[in-house]
């Protein structure tokens, strides 16, 4: 199918954002432009109902703004969705009406259920939490959904927003202990009215701008290894931890931390609250940020209804492992064969009792060979170190943070020194056993890679005993495999540092008896 090239407007409360993507079936989604205004339409509605001409003007001003830019991009499919601003205000006929003729550009004002849609959508297709209660807060409305196993169970939009909260319950640029309280009881009562979040127990799934923030300040705070927000995840205790710290600052204070962007200063202590008070009601402890969400949900919407196999919710990182691979140069053929391989190699040695099998570090396995050593795309002989990078320090759909680790120290190892280096940071994060583990699927990995060194797909049988107190590796190839064999034997110092045995390798063409 040809690339789709599309503009996503999200005409928000608080903000209005301009966030170009492209999409092809070989390299996935791409975003290639991202411009944001703060506009906070919500407060530009009148006690009325209507929005003031001088709000009108704002959105009037920013669309034409964005029109130039799409202009020089050359971008011209656009999708502009409306939320509780425009949405609640009285006058929003004449609104989108003014839009189209002063801008030529349509705008949807997506009804609550919609906006809560395409959040849950972007939710599950880009997140392992297989069920979750999610909270969506903008400016002036907070969508509400409950999903388990991927599916939709029940959605709720409330007409209030940060924006909105700190109009009515905040009177300065912060918020004292009074109006705190005044607020929680006033968001608690409102979500208690849920039943099917009542005591639900399970992870709260925060999307939008605020809860971006609080990732960014939290991460800043405890100097977080990695970068990346989307699928991070805080315990309550931390997020408490955070609001009360937050709490004390100055606005001048807030306006200067780092990780928060300037104009969330006056707002973020609300949100904090709001979310606090969501885990509360919901009686969970793990809360998970999506850097996806509204936007992402229309444009996935759109590529679906062009290539309805664009997105598979069900099997989020390994659509991606693909795309992610293709990128650095490794064809879908390559990335299977060095995953059956790897297969291939554990469960012999789980068969001859080297290795304990399990379910959890097979599928690790596999998915770490898939990537393994795609730094080798920039340049061979530092091939280890980008590889972790690459891997460790961008968002990979379908993972969460952990295990974005455990696949980044999997698919870069080199040897025990590199693998001590690079798991340096992270030794909170796992236990001993754990890491031993990870470093002995490593030098699996290693090993099985230089089974195709020559990407020809020769080996078609593995096969492995124990006999007169070594480790006898039958291999048998389809044909002449001079690379493979060089490479192996290079390689299988590292086997037997993990087995600590003798590793005798045994090549046959078919046809010919193993001996």
């Amino acid at each position: 199918m040809k690339k789709i090239k599309t503009a996503i407007i999200d005409i928000g409360s608080n903000t209005i954002r301009l966030v170009m993507y492209e999409y092809d079936k070989n390299e996935g989604l791409h975003e290639f432009g991202n411009i944001k205004t703060v506009a906070r339409l919500r407060t530009y509605l009148m006690p009325n109902g209507k929005m003031a001409e001088e709000g009108i003007k704002v959105l009037l001003e920013t669309l034409s703004s964005f029109k130039r830019i799409l202009h020089d991009y050359g971008v011209t499919d656009i999708q502009a969705g409306a939320t509780a601003a425009i949405r609640q205000a009285t006058n929003n006929e004449e609104i989108i009406e003014r839009m189209k003729e002063e801008t030529g550009i349509e705008i949807d004002i997506l009804s609550e259920e919609e906006e809560a849609y395409f959040g849950f959508l972007a939710v599950v297709n880009s997140m392992d939490t297989s069920s979750a209660v999610t909270i969506d807060i903008g400016g002036g409305s907070t969508e509400i959904t409950l999903f388990k196993n991927k599916k939709l169970q029940k959605t709720h939009s409330f007409p209030f927003g940060t924006v909105s909260l700190k109009q009515r319950f905040v009177s300065g640029s912060i918020m004292n202990e009074a109006e705190r309280k005044a607020l929680h009881e006033f968001v608690k009562e409102q979500f208690e009215t849920l039943s099917w979040i009542r005591q639900a127990h399970l992870p709260i799934v925060a999307i939008g701008g605020s809860a971006r923030n609080v990732a960014q300040v939290h991460q800043q705070q405890v100097e977080y290894p990695i970068s990346g927000v989307h699928q991070y995840e805080m315990h309550k205790d931390e997020l408490e931890g955070l609001k009360r710290e937050l709490s004390d600052m100055t606005f001048d204070q807030l306006k200067q931390l780092d990780g928060l962007s300037s104009d969330r200063a006056d707002i973020i202590v609300p949100a904090l609250e709001v979310f606090t008070t969501l885990m509360g009601v919901v009686q969970t402890k793990s809360f998970q940020i999506s850097k996806k969400g509204l936007r992402e949900g229309l444009i996935i919407n759109r590529v679906l209804q062009e290539d309805t196999k664009a997105f598979d919710k069900y099997n989020v990182f390994e659509e991606n492992a693909r795309r992610f691979s293709y990128e650095y140069g490794r064809s879908g053929e390559e990335a299977n064969t060095l995953a059956t391989l790897s297969e291939r190699l554990y469960r012999e040695c789980c068969q001859v009792k080297l290795l304990s099998f399990k379910e959890e570090h097979l599928q690790l396995i596999r998915k770490a060979a898939k990537v393994f050593a795609i730094g080798e795309y920039i340049e061979l002989d530092s091939a280890s170190q980008h590889t972790f990078y690459l891997l460790a320090n961008q968002s990979i759909a379908g993972l969460s943070h952990p295990n974005r680790v455990k696949l980044a120290l999997l698919a870069s190892y080199k040897n025990k020194e590199y693998f001590r280096r690079f798991s340096m940071p992270f030794l909170s994060w796992f236990s001993r056993e754990e890491l031993k583990d990870l470093r002995d699927f490593g030098a699996l990995l290693k090993f099985a890679y230089a089974l195709n060194v020559s990407k020809r797909n020769v080996v078609k049988q593995l096969s492995l005993e124990i006999r007169d107190a070594a480790i006898h590796m039958y291999i048998i190839v389809s044909e002449s495999a001079v690379a493979e064999i060089y490479q192996v034997e290079r390689t299988k110092k590292h086997l037997e540092r993990v087995f600590k045995g003798e590793v005798q390798i045994h090549f046959s063409e078919e046809g010919w008896n193993k001996g």
